[in-house]
Formats: structure tokens, C-alpha cells, sequence
């Protein structure tokens, strides 16, 4: 997210670690340096005089620690007032009513509304370990009421029906008492949108919000819209009371703008932030993380627990027991090493959240052609049969050819992925007898994840 306001913030950062002393002057040509950066991303215009203000406030006054450069408390200042203009910490959802608590997600059509009901579902699932009904009160947009019947089911959650010619409240009143008479914990009521504000629009959203009155009224917003999404933030909070704020689509070529300016516009926290398509692609939104990211100092926090929340422990703890054992490590066991890494959400998600100069050097790789090629080996050892796969030293030329064809690649993409898989059967090979063990309690949370050949 935000890469070209990354860019210009972290080369920033790296000039002001060079200063030998806080000065009015090299002030001064920091933050217009800063300014610039910020408007390119399209942040509004009030959010950025008053960020340069307070910086500039800060930054004059400051006294600086002995353990410090001056560039280094420039960068502390930098960092402590980006986080303060998203928010300043972390904000989760309350849940604090009687069952079931009421939580309407309202934006524009586009905002991606209708996948983030079916997330933030998913998350109460998991994280909160409660029960779940969602609702659509969109009657307008075909197939929106299917479509969020089919992300509901895939994120765990019960779905209430309803049809385009019901009104809005009456479809939210029904889902309501069912979900009283059948002790849900949560009721998610997703709305109609459109492609711009309107009359009817919010008529509309302030009756159902008078119907159900929700605990929580969450404003879905595409972080690729920067200052429309500001323009579109200000008339629904004018028409809600927002209580909290959800970035969709923070993994797209965004300027960043978004995240910096609802905040303060709306007054509403960020709670949520859309990191990718996939079900589960939603995390809590941390403040002072998302501003270390932006300052291109990454969030390694974040990266450990994407990590270890895609690793499987019972799955690495048998290949531990495996090779400590001797037994031989067969393509099924590679197969697994690559399957975990896509459960991880595959490089890119991971090269986001690396510091600025560590993603550069890693950066050279390409990335594209990288996940690729981690396909192309799933589907060749998926054209192998179980005897193959088991015992590898039977795949010979004629057998090669087989399994080419099967998968769509040449033979040289076969022997390819042979010869990588036999490089990490002889690295495991030397953790014969404890020695794999040792190297997973090294790697703490990071267990069963040797190093993927590519």
C-alpha cells in the first residue's frame, strides 16, 4: 500500500538520520519535502497542515536523548504523528450489547461492502469465537444478495435470506428476530450502495439504522479513492454515527491518502484494513504499525504472525518426527513446504510488510514469476502418481515425459524441480537425528518453513 508515498517518506527518513543537529532550517526542509509527499497521495489538504504543524511544534521543542541523533528524534516525531492522524493505537470492535450486537456496514457501491461483511464474519469466527448471521439489504445491485450468501458460507457464518422486492428494514427486522430466536452473538447487516452519494441513498441507511440500532456502524472505504474517499467519508458520517472505519483493497497500487485523512475527517477509527481478496484477508488496523510501514520500516510483527498463522504445527511437527526418525524426505513432503507457503499469502503479501531496504534487495526478484513457478511445481507433482511421489528415484526419462504433459510444462520444468527438491532432501538429509528440531526452536513461530529453492 502506498508504495510511491513509501518511497518518498523512507528516502526522507534515511536524509534525516544524517543530521548532525535539529535546526529551523533543516526543519523546515524536511517538511516541505514531507508536504509534497503527502499531497501527491492525495491526502487532504486540512490533514496535511495540521500533521506539518504539529511535527513542526514538536520537531523546534524537541530535546534531543543523549542515545539519539537528531535525525533519528526527527524520524521518531515523523512516526509518532503519522500514527496519531490514523488513529494512535488499535480499535476493535464492541461487542459490548445484549445478543445479538448489530453491526451495519455502510460505503459505495465498489467499496468491496459485501466481501468485507463476509471477513469481518470470518474474524468474529476465529478471533472473537462467536456466532454469526449475515443479511443483505441490498436490493438493488443483482446478485448482490447471492453473492453475499456464497462469501458467507465460505467464511463460516449462517446467511439469512431475502429477495430484491423486500424493503430494506423489513429484511433487517426479520434477520434480527431470527437471530434473537436462534442466539446468534453477531448480526452483520450489509447495505446498498451506489456510484455516488444521493438523496435516496442515505434516506434509506438512516431508517435502517433507526431499525436496528446497531452497536456498531462501520463505513467500508476503497483506499485507492484518496481524496473521494474523503469527500464520500465526510456525507456519511454527516448522515451516521460512524463508529469505525474499514481501508479495502490496502494491497492495491494506492497513494495512501485514505488512511491518512478519514481519521481525521471522520472522527471514527480505523478498526479493520482489507490486506487481500482471499476470506481472510483482514487484519486489525495498528496505528503505529501502519505508520512504520509507511515510513518504510515494515511491521515484522505483522509478518510473524501472518507467518506462524499459516503454518501448520501438527503438519511440521511430523515432518520434524520424520526426518529425525531417518526416513526419506519424498515430493509429498515438498509438496506440503509449498502448499504452506501459499497459505502464508504467497511472497508479495510477505514482502509488504519488510522494511524498506530489506524488500528493495528483495525486490529484485521477480515476484510474479516467483508464485508462478511455486504453481508450476505444485502442478507437476500433482500429475505424479502416489508411487511416484513416494519414491522419487523412480521418475525416469520416460516418466518425465508423463508428467510434463499431464501438467502442461516441458521436461526441462520437470527435471527443474527434481533437482530443487533433491537440494532441500539433502539439506534435510543433515538434520538427521535432532538437528531439524534444533532449527525449528531457532525459528520460534517460523516452525517447518526451510528455506523454498526458487
Amino acid at each position: 500500500m502506498a508504495s510511491s508515498l513509501t518511497d518518498k517518506l523512507s528516502r526522507l527518513v534515511k536524509e534525516m538520520r544524517g543530521q548532525a543537529r535539529i535546526t529551523e532550517s533543516n526543519v523546515t526542509d524536511m517538511l516541505r519535502e514531507v508536504r509534497m509527499a503527502l499531497l501527491e497521495a492525495d491526502v487532504a489538504l486540512p490533514v496535511v497542515r495540521d500533521f506539518i504543524a504539529r511535527v513542526k511544534d514538536k520537531a523546534l521543542g524537541q530535546e534531543v536523548l543523549g542515545s539519539l541523533s537528531p535525525g533519528q528524534a526527527l524520524v521518531g516525531i515523523v512516526n509518532q504523528e503519522l500514527a496519531a492522524t490514523m488513529g494512535d493505537g488499535i480499535s476493535d470492535i464492541n461487542l459490548a450489547a445484549q445478543p445479538p450486537a448489530v453491526i451495519l456496514m455502510a460505503g459505495l457501491q465498489g467499496a468491496g461492502k459485501t466481501t468485507t461483511t463476509a471477513k469481518l464474519a470470518k474474524h468474529l469466527i476465529e478471533k472473537r469465537r462467536k456466532k454469526v448471521l449475515t443479511v443483505s439489504g441490498d436490493v438493488y445491485r443483482p446478485a448482490a444478495i447471492e453473492q453475499l450468501k456464497t462469501v458467507t458460507a465460505q467464511a463460516g457464518a449462517e446467511w439469512f435470506p431475502s429477495t430484491p422486492d423486500q424493503k430494506p428494514v423489513a429484511i433487517g427486522l426479520a434477520a434480527l428476530d431470527y437471530a434473537r430466536k436462534h442466539f446468534f452473538d453477531v448480526l452483520l447487516v450489509d447495505t446498498a450502495g451506489r456510484l455516488a452519494i444521493d438523496e435516496a441513498l442515505m434516506l434509506e441507511i438512516k431508517a435502517l439504522h433507526a431499525a436496528l440500532n446497531p452497536v456498531e456502524t462501520l463505513f467500508v472505504v476503497d483506499a485507492m479513492q484518496g481524496q473521494d474517499a474523503v469527500n464520500t467519508a465526510r456525507a456519511f458520517k454527516e448522515a451516521l454515527p460512524l463508529t469505525g472505519i474499514i481501508l479495502t483493497k490496502t494491497d492495491g497500487d494506492s497513494r495512501g491518502g485514505a488512511a491518512l485523512s478519514v481519521r481525521q475527517v471522520t472522527g471514527a477509527p480505523i478498526k479493520f484494513a482489507g490486506t487481500s481478496e482471499k476470506i481472510d484477508g483482514l487484519e486489525v488496523f495498528d496505528a503505529q504499525r501502519h505508520a512504520g510501514r509507511i515510513l518504510g520500516m515494515g511491521d515484522i510483527l505483522a509478518l510473524v504472525e501472518q507467518v506462524t498463522a499459516g503454518v501448520d504445527m501438527a503438519a511440521a511437527q511430523k515432518l520434524a518426527a520424520k526426518v529425525k526418525s531417518g526416513a526419506s524426505f519424498d515430493l509429498n513432503d515438498f509438496l506440503g513446504q509449498i502448499q504452506q507457503m501459499k497459505q502464508m499469502g504467497g511472497l508479495s503479501s510477505l514482502m509488504d510488510k519488510l522494511p524498506a531496504a530489506m524488500a528493495a534487495k528483495a525486490g529484485q526478484v521477480d515476484m510474479v514469476r516467483a508464485e508462478k513457478d511455486i504453481k508450476r511445481k505444485e502442478g507437476i507433482i500433482h500429475s505424479m502418481t502416489p508411487l511416484e511421489r513416494s519414491k522419487p528415484d523412480l521418475i525416469k526419462a520416460t516418466r518425465k515425459r508423463r508428467i510434463a504433459t499431464g501438467a502442461g510444462v516441458q521436461v526441462q520444468d520437470v527435471n527443474r524441480m527434481l533437482k530443487e527438491f533433491e537440494q532441500m532432501q539433502d539439506m534435510m538429509k543433515k538434520m538427521k537425528g535432532g538437528g531439524m528440531m534444533k532449527m525449528m526452536k531457532r525459528m520460534g513461530g517460523m516452525k517447518g518453513m526451510p528455506r523454498m529453492p526458487f
